[in-house]
């Protein structure tokens, strides 16, 4: 699983005119699934969600996180970041899994990280045409590989 994880004062989802998920200040979560993806892929990556201390302290210092600061999660199925730019200049997104394989782990994606948080998970629609608005605050932006964890 990859995410990028961008702290935001807003953000937004909209599909056809319509907004799916909104949040006032958080994480917006953009989470791509692959075929390789686990259970533990899951869990590894949720917890670490949770934990990223990358919310201002007293001092302006980045030491607290999502729960510290009262933060929303808006969460984002986003398959082209397992884009190959290997050859040439159209992307291919083979290692992008399937909509049976990928719909599944992003539910319980969602599960998981409500559980954590214990909030509501603001999301997208899976494979909509989503349009994603977001002020992005620092910019403080973050990619997270469940292969490399890190």
């Amino acid at each position: 699983m990859r995410a990028v994880l961008q702290r935001v004062t807003q953000a937004s989802c909209t599909v056809d005119g319509e907004i799916t998920g909104a949040i006032e200040g958080g994480f917006l979560v953009l989470l791509g699934i692959e075929d390789a993806d686990t259970m533990e892929d899951l869990d590894w990556l949720a917890q670490k969600i949770i934990g990223m201390r990358v919310f201002g302290d007293e001092n302006g210092m980045m030491n607290k996180a999502l729960a510290d600061v009262g933060g929303d999660i808006l969460l984002i199925s986003q398959f082209t970041l397992f884009a190959s730019t290997k050859k040439g200049n159209r992307p291919g997104f083979t290692r992008a899994a399937r909509p049976d394989v990928a719909i599944p782990l992003y539910e319980k994606m969602i599960e998981k990280l409500s559980a954590l948080s214990g909030k509501k998970i603001k999301t997208g629609i899976f494979g909509a045409d989503m349009k994603i608005a977001l002020l992005n605050d620092g910019p403080v932006t973050i990619l997270i590989d469940t292969k490399d964890k890190e």
